[in-house]
């Protein structure tokens, strides 16, 4: 992790847990109070209760870089998905079965976007492409190579974002838990 990233990861982290914002099988939030109304399922229920995730992550990391922001409305600053931690050229993966919606370059970046059906829809950025528009995709099939674009060559990531009938809400709802950063007293941090 980023040493200059300890501070706002920590806080964000602190944030959501106290605020109850990371509470895996609930509703994704859409921001600005809204909820999700589409038929588009969080994940399935277990005879336990507990709820299985729908998706799987798109990189061999579960270590959440930057967290879902809310905007306070739709046109508002904000984080509309994760950050997910990953290495140039690493394989991003499709996060469920679906049609691949867009493979290209969208504002200088390199994107895919897959359309899961019931309105739900997941984007990987910055990617390269290995897919094609039309393409049918399997859950955990290589759909690109994670690049530069969204997070800087310095401090790679993938940025995974999820919209339920074209409102963005935060994917981590649709994923199994991620691995939170333990944090360790500055004495214990190597170098």
């Amino acid at each position: 992790m980023r040493s200059s990233a300890r501070p706002v990861l920590l806080s964000v982290v602190c944030a959501a847990v106290l605020s109850g914002a990371v509470v895996f099988g609930a509703v994704p939030s859409t921001g600005a109070g809204a909820s999700v109304e589409s038929g588009a399922s969080v994940g399935t229920a277990t005879d336990s209760g507990r709820v299985e995730a729908r998706w799987v992550w798109p990189t061999g990391s579960r270590v959440v870089e930057r967290a879902w922001e809310a905007p306070s409305s739709d046109y508002a600053a904000g984080h509309r998905g994760l950050d997910v931690l990953a290495a140039l050229g690493s394989i991003a993966s499709a996060v469920d079965d679906g049609t691949v919606a867009f493979a290209g370059a969208v504002g200088g970046r390199t994107v895919v976007t897959i359309d899961h059906g019931d309105g739900l829809v997941s984007t990987l950025d910055s990617v390269t492409p290995l897919v094609a528009a039309g393409d049918e995709v399997v859950q955990g099939a290589p759909v690109g190579r994670v690049s530069v674009g969204h997070c800087p060559a310095s401090a790679p990531c993938l940025h995974l974002g999820a919209r339920v009938d074209g409102r963005y809400v935060d994917p981590m709802a649709y994923l199994p838990p991620a691995e939170w950063p333990v944090l360790l007293p500055e004495s214990a941090w190597p170098g």
